[in-house]
């Protein structure tokens, strides 16, 4: 049965653009921009699945941590 979607879990690399990492399945890739990243995500989830499994959305998760001082 084809999925609905995949969804990555995303974070600001320290050196710079972007890491992804899909969520329930062993994929991960990364992106010097959010449009590369895209496009990397793409590549990868078509790599990953036999072309009748395919999911039809790739959904971003971008998780930004920050720290603020009290």
């Amino acid at each position: 049965m084809r999925p609905a979607e995949i969804i990555f879990e995303v974070t600001e690399a320290p050196e710079g653009g972007y890491d992804a990492r899909a969520l329930g399945d062993s994929i991960f890739t990364q992106g010097e921009d959010w449009d590369d990243l895209k496009t990397m995500s793409r590549d990868a989830v078509l790599c990953h699945f036999d072309e009748d499994d395919v999911p039809r959305v790739i959904r971003l998760h971008l998780l930004r941590e920050e720290t603020v001082a009290v």
